[in-house]
Parts: C-alpha cells; sequence; structure tokens
C-alpha cells in the first residue's frame, strides 16, 4: 500500500475548478440566483476573488496544523473518531460505503473499512477519470488490486462502478452549517451534484479544522453530519 501522506497535490491550475479558477465550471447544489447583484458588504458576503484566496490560506494552514502532532498522538486522535463514526451509521444491510484513501494526515478509515467488510459490507473507491468530472466508485475489498490515481492515491484497477448509499468524506476544514472545505477541486461537490440518488454524507475532520464559515457558494454541498474527535454535528445542532 503506497503511503501518500506527505504527497503534495499538483498546482491548482491543473485541477478545473471554481475553487482555483475563475472559469472553471461545475454543477451546482441549486438553481443560480441574483445574490451577485446584491452588495456583498450590505449582506456580509465576502466577494468570490477573496473567498478564493481567504480559502487557499486557510487550507494550507488546516493542512500544517494537522500534520504537526506526532503520528502517536494522531492515532489517538483516529482512535476517538471511530465510535462516532460507527454512531453515525445507519444500518449496514444492504448498504455500499464509499470511503476515501487517507493522505497529508487525514483521519485514516481503512482500519474501519476492514471490520465493515469483515461484516458483510460492500465497500468503494472513488477514482478520478477525467479533469472536471464527477468521480466514479469502484469495488474495494482487502487484497484488491490498487494502482495509483490523482495524486499518486490508490485507486481500484478494475471493477464495475457502483453507486454507494453512504460515503465518509475527508474534511480540511469545516463549519457548524456543516460545509466542508476540501482541496479546491471541486470533486466531492461535483460527484454529490450529479448523482441521480444522492447518498448520506459523513464529514470526517479534526476540531481544528473547525470555521465560523467557509463562506458557502452555490456550488458547495454541505455535509448530512460531521465527525470530528471531540463532537458529532447533525442537522439542527
Amino acid at each position: 500500500m503506497a503511503d501518500t501522506e506527505h504527497r503534495q497535490p499538483p498546482p491548482a491550475p491543473e485541477i478545473a475548478s471554481p475553487e482555483e479558477d475563475p472559469n472553471a465550471t461545475i454543477q451546482c447544489s441549486s438553481p443560480p440566483c441574483f445574490m451577485h447583484e446584491l452588495d456583498p458588504s450590505w449582506l456580509g458576503f465576502m466577494p468570490w476573488l477573496e473567498v478564493r484566496a481567504w480559502r487557499k490560506a486557510q487550507r494550507a494552514r488546516l493542512i500544517a496544523d494537522r500534520l504537526a502532532p506526532p503520528r502517536e498522538a494522531r492515532a489517538v486522535r483516529d482512535a476517538a473518531i471511530t465510535p462516532r463514526i460507527r454512531a453515525a451509521l445507519p444500518p449496514m444491510a444492504g448498504v455500499v460505503v464509499g470511503f476515501y484513501w487517507p493522505m497529508r494526515g487525514e483521519y485514516d478509515p481503512r482500519p474501519l473499512a476492514r471490520a465493515l467488510h469483515a461484516e458483510g459490507v460492500q465497500l468503494a473507491l472513488p477514482v478520478v477519470v477525467a479533469k472536471a468530472a464527477p468521480m466514479v466508485f469502484r469495488p474495494w475489498f482487502p487484497g484488491a488490486r490498487l494502482v495509483p490515481g490523482i495524486w499518486d492515491i490508490p485507486v481500484p484497477a478494475e471493477g464495475e462502478p457502483v453507486a454507494p448509499d453512504l460515503l465518509l468524506v475527508p474534511l480540511v476544514g469545516f463549519d457548524a452549517g456543516r460545509y466542508r472545505l476540501g482541496y479546491g477541486g471541486g470533486y466531492y461537490d461535483r460527484t454529490l451534484a450529479a448523482m441521480p440518488k444522492r447518498p448520506t454524507t459523513i464529514g470526517i475532520g479534526f476540531e481544528q479544522g473547525s470555521l465560523a464559515t467557509i463562506h458557502p457558494q452555490p456550488h458547495d454541498i454541505p455535509m448530512d453530519v460531521i465527525v470530528t474527535e471531540g463532537r458529532t454535528v447533525s442537522a439542527g445542532q
């Protein structure tokens, strides 16, 4: 298994997304509105160019903070998250769970994925098949053949795409509205917006990633639940 923790994502211009490329397109989670015609200072909103720059700076800061603790401390942090994820899971009969291969100090869901597989749960990993396109999910199981994908993150080498009923989604940062700050590629937002049936989403991050707001934009899709080592945030909380 490849160790992707310290691999650096490619420069943002190579990732076509509204996060780093103002000319990129993405399917929005709701129809366009005319809020751009209102005075952002009156609304208390930051102009998009400022939001983009702010997110980039926050992303760099939060990733550095996430990697700062020693491995032992990060393992303790992960161990506190796992039972919270378990508690947030719905009944697992017949459920396909999409998870992710960790990088750069993210919570490592692989032990949980192996445990779920032993319990008979079908699992899948995301695969980027094209830039600025929704991801697909291919089946994963212990021993499945993996090949390097985008950013050298391992992905299943074969298998027909499956439709997850539940997604475990990594967070760089998050806010009380359950909006997610990711890596700026827009892949999860684009994928969720394109799915005919929206899966349940559990965003997984750390308390150090908590922000007052990520300044959500029309393409941002909130998570159903966010889990950290210290709490579980769901709708109405």
